[in-house]
């Protein structure tokens, strides 16, 4: 005869859910996330910002190298170019970084009042320092590994033009690309939070990032690699040939951020954070308030 106890009903398996969240869920998880960004002390958020700005410079490192092969016409050479440069914000929102540029969407706290205006603003400046220190120190390393010089210099030489081509245009025009750039970008970074899973997250970025980058379109943390890389080729005797190289220099690189980051604001402030919080996590008309026609 058995002597064990009797057995207990087998528990139901949990349900696996694999849809990604709704547009009310990201924006919750949106607004949570920006409430933890707060919370940071200001060395973590310094720490966490300079791996970001690190991460997207190891994209637009990639980018260069992908697209200095001569021998891929235009339209192509953008397209790879914009899916290598992805590489960057993978790493942002799967390992864990502070990304200036996606901490826009912090907008939707603020708006909650879930956040003042001293945290939000107080989180953007140490995070936009600190992005701009993770991408000169990978610049640093960079021109000490030698690697301008792959593909007999094509990469230095397309570092100066890259450069060059982001301190030429107007104020006005890199400002607008900056809003354009970042609207994409905050896109891409609230399908990150919808997402699932890692496979998710990556697919779900791809296009919208390698779609600013093919359109050239102006990111202030991406430019605060390709600016500085550039000008350190340029020093290192790459590039001579490149248009525009002789305005390159360390205020023409103020002037590209300057444009780029206010861009960058606007477009991810206004135009993602500001509208998704209003669709979705607004509170909804009393059945009493009058309907506007």
């Amino acid at each position: 005869m058995g002597t064990g106890r009797p057995g207990r009903a087998a528990s139901p398996a949990p349900r696996l859910n694999i849809n990604a969240l709704t547009p009310v869920e990201t924006e919750k998880a949106v607004e949570d996330a920006g409430v933890a960004k707060t919370r940071l002390t200001g060395r973590r958020a310094f720490v966490s910002a300079m791996f970001a700005g690190a991460f997207i410079g190891f994209g637009a490192l990639f980018f260069l190298i992908v697209t200095a092969d001569p021998a891929m016409t235009w339209g192509p050479k953008r397209f790879v170019g914009g899916l290598a440069f992805c590489m960057g914000l993978v790493l942002v929102l799967c390992c864990g970084a502070e990304l200036f540029t996606g901490n826009s969407l912090m907008v939707s706290d603020l708006a909650a009042h879930k956040v003042t205006l001293r945290q939000m603003l107080r989180n953007w400046i140490i995070v936009w320092f600190g992005n701009l220190a993770g991408a000169l120190l990978l610049v640093s390393l960079v021109a000490l590994a030698g690697t301008m010089g792959l593909a007999d210099g094509a990469v230095g030489d397309l570092a100066v033009a890259t450069a060059a081509a982001k301190v030429t245009p107007g104020w006005g025009t890199l400002f607008v690309r900056g809003i354009l750039c970042n609207v994409l970008v905050c896109l891409a970074v609230r399908i990150g939070f919808a997402a699932r899973s890692v496979a998710d997250k990556v697919l779900g970025i791809l296009l919208p990032i390698a779609g600013f980058v093919a359109m050239g379109f102006e990111h202030c943390v991406a430019n605060m690699f390709f600016l500085p890389m550039g000008l350190a080729a340029k020093l290192m005797g790459f590039g001579a040939g490149a248009a525009g190289a002789g305005a390159l220099d360390v205020g023409a690189i103020a002037y590209n951020l300057s444009a780029a980051t206010l861009g960058n604001v606007l477009g991810g402030s206004l135009f993602v954070a500001l509208d998704y919080w209003y669709l979705n996590a607004k509170p909804a008309r009393k059945p009493s308030d009058p309907v506007l026609d």
